[in-house]
């Protein structure tokens, strides 16, 4: 940060650390046991989608890296792209093993960034649902900025969000992840594999 930097009041954006995914299954724990939502084994990594030989390469990798687990039983991984052209790759684990998910997420953001594509990557988010009446939750990563925010659209209402719960999740984890202090980042992923 320069001295014309520090003299306007701005700052150094935060650095991507991926390793901060690392800690979702803790928040998990949280998330059961003081609002009653659990994992639903759904993850995805949102990323610009590039054409090109290296790029294509490199989503070989990350299909053959996380289809292996299906001759032990796991589950492919899908490949989709949104309305605004952004490609989303829904990984899945068993509800149970968010850990593995998180590994899984954490590889390919790794893969991703590490073949000089981190500059495309936007976000990851692991889903979960209340036990109580199966509304949805996300925890959305920010990968330029390193944060987590919870994203909680309203069933059965179009693009409209919870914010309240939102709100009370961000409550609950302050302990267990770097949250996203602004809440003009907190970004809608509507439609989001993985939700």
């Amino acid at each position: 940060m320069g001295f014309l930097d520090a003299i306007l009041g701005r700052s150094k954006p935060a650095r991507p650390d991926l390793d901060q995914l690392f800690a979702v299954p803790s928040a998990a724990v949280t998330l059961q046991a003081g609002a009653g939502f659990v994992p639903t084994g759904l993850g995805s990594v949102c990323f610009a989608s590039v054409e090109g030989g290296a790029f294509s390469r490199v989503r070989d990798e990350v299909r053959d890296l996380l289809d292996a687990d299906t001759a032990t039983g796991g589950l492919p991984v899908e490949f989709s792209q949104d309305s605004y052209g952004y490609t989303w790759l829904l990984a899945r684990q068993s509800a149970d093993d968010v850990t593995t998910l998180v590994n899984d997420l954490h590889a390919v953001n790794t893969l991703l960034r590490d073949a000089g594509f981190g500059p495309q990557l936007l976000c990851s988010l692991v889903g979960f649902r209340s036990t109580a009446d199966q509304r949805p939750l996300a925890l959305v990563y920010l990968y330029k900025r390193g944060t987590f925010y919870p994203f909680a659209p309203l069933a059965g209402a179009k693009e409209r969000r919870d914010n309240q719960l939102e709100l009370q999740t961000r409550a609950l984890l302050k302990d267990d992840l770097r949250l996203e202090p602004d809440l003009g980042r907190w970004f809608p992923v509507w439609g989001a594999p993985g939700l």
